[in-house]
C-alpha cells in the first residue's frame, strides 16, 4: 500500500497485509487508519464461525484467545501499513499479552469492533493496547507484544 491509505481496507486487501487465512484471520475490514498510531477495524461474528461447534454447542461464544487474536491481528495490519505494507519476507508474531480482560461475551450476530493503539516500538518489537467493543460495549482489553522477525 502507499503512504495514502484509501478507507476503507477490505478483506482482500488485508490479506495483502497479513498471512492469516480462513478460518484463522480475524479482521474483516479497517474503518479508520492513523499511521504509527491507531485502527479501528472489524470482525463481522457469524454463526458459521468454526470454534462454535465447540465452544459451546447450544450457547455460542467467541472464545477470549480469539477476541486477542483479533486485535493483535488489527495490530498487525497497522504496523504492516505503517511500514508500507507488504509482508516482503517479514512475519509478526504474538510474544506477550498482559492485562487482559473480559467482560462480555462475544456471540454469533456481534460485529467486533477492533480498536488498537501503539504504545511504543523497539527495535523489531512492538507494544499495542488493544479494547474489543460491540455495540460501544467495551468486550475485552489487553496490551499486547510483537515481534516482527524476517522469514
Amino acid at each position: 500500500m502507499s503512504s495514502e491509505v484509501s478507507l476503507p481496507i477490505d478483506v482482500v486487501s488485508i490479506q495483502q497485509q497479513l498471512p492469516h487465512r480462513y478460518p484463522f484471520l480475524l479482521v474483516d475490514r479497517v474503518v479508520e487508519l492513523d499511521p504509527g498510531k491507531r485502527i479501528l477495524a472489524y470482525k463481522n461474528v457469524t454463526i458459521n464461525e468454526h470454534f462454535f461447534q465447540g465452544h459451546f454447542p447450544n450457547h455460542p461464544v467467541m472464545p477470549g484467545v480469539l477476541v486477542i487474536e483479533a486485535l493483535a491481528q488489527a495490530g498487525g495490519v497497522l504496523s504492516q501499513v505503517t511500514h508500507g505494507g507488504g509482508l516482503e519476507g517479514r512475519l509478526s508474531y504474538l510474544v506477550k499479552v498482559d492485562n487482559a480482560k473480559f467482560s462480555r461475551m462475544v456471540v454469533p450476530g456481534d460485529r467486533l469492533e477492533l480498536e488498537v493503539t501503539i504504545k511504543r516500538t523497539i527495535r523489531n518489537m512492538t507494544q499495542y493496547c488493544g479494547v474489543a467493543r460491540v455495540d460501544g460495549h467495551q468486550v475485552a482489553s489487553a496490551d499486547i507484544l510483537c515481534a516482527e522477525v524476517k522469514t
